[in-house]
């Protein structure tokens, strides 16, 4: 199948302020471009474009004082499957870890596992270890928090996320990664597009979405606490730590955000 996708986003800068920009389509999925991601920019600039750490496109832009527009706009193949379940994926010991995958089990900025590992082991210690106690803690978290655009805050961490118990979906996937490294399992943050494929129609303006994958099995696997079933069509843009190496946009000063809209649908949907 194929599904259109892109977005149309501005800022408006009091003056002239650098940006990194992590909002290209992951390079993994380069290959199953049918037309071009490229970013457009109103009034036309220059980016310079690199990899960071994580593997993601990262453009760093001089937005101009104004407004500035960014937008895209393509196509691509998928397979239509949903995601991959794999219920004997099994956990690996510390020690058996490739050392490549240690840094997931971490603490980051929006994941306090100092905070909660207490918490994690009381709940989930006497579970099987591997895909059971994942989908356990995908489990709690999505009955825990309740979804709600209102109580989005970039602030917010895993912590705040458990204790308020409300918030979108980089709160679910914050809280879900966080258990999941309290319980010795590398979790790592994924962002990208995520339309109503599949599943009933969501009547709320369209978003990027946030999920995370964990290392189980040799392999990672994509887990969505949020949504809390297999979905189809994903469009990984940027993975990383947490929503801190993924941001969409990071401003090195002030900036507003004036427009914000995204597009995923099936094709034979848009036709």
């Amino acid at each position: 199948m194929q599904i259109h996708a892109g977005y149309e986003i501005s800022y408006a800068c009091a003056q002239s302020t650098p940006m990194i920009l992590t909002l290209s389509v992951y390079p993994s999925r380069i290959a199953d471009l049918a037309s071009f991601d490229r970013i457009l920019f109103d009034p036309p600039l220059v980016a310079n474009t690199y990899h960071d750490s994580f593997g993601n496109f990262c453009h760093v832009i001089e937005a101009p004082a104004g407004q500035l527009t960014m937008r895209t706009d393509f196509v691509i193949r998928d397979s239509g499957k949903p995601d991959e379940v794999a219920h004997d994926a099994a956990q690996h010991a510390l020690g058996d870890l490739p050392v490549g995958v240690l840094q997931f089990l971490l603490g980051s900025r929006y994941c306090e596992t100092d905070r909660l590992t207490g918490i994690a082991w009381s709940m989930f210690g006497h579970l099987p270890k591997g895909w059971t106690l994942v989908q356990a803690i995908c489990d709690f978290v999505h009955n825990h928090i309740a979804f709600d655009y209102a109580h989005a805050s970039p602030l917010k961490t895993a912590f705040d996320a458990y204790t308020q118990k409300q918030g979108v979906c980089r709160d679910f996937a914050h809280l879900a990664i966080t258990l999941c490294r309290c319980m010795n399992i590398p979790a790592r943050y994924c962002t990208g597009y995520l339309g109503d494929i599949g599943v009933p129609p969501d009547p709320a303006p369209m978003d990027f979405s946030a999920w995370f994958e964990v290392y189980l099995g040799d392999r990672w696997y994509t887990f969505d606490a949020r949504h809390n079933r297999p979905r189809i069509g994903r469009i990984l843009m940027a993975r990383g730590r947490d929503a801190t190496d993924v941001a969409i946009v990071t401003s090195f000063g002030p900036s507003t955000l004036s427009s914000f809209k995204v597009m995923t649908v099936e094709m034979r949907e848009a036709a």
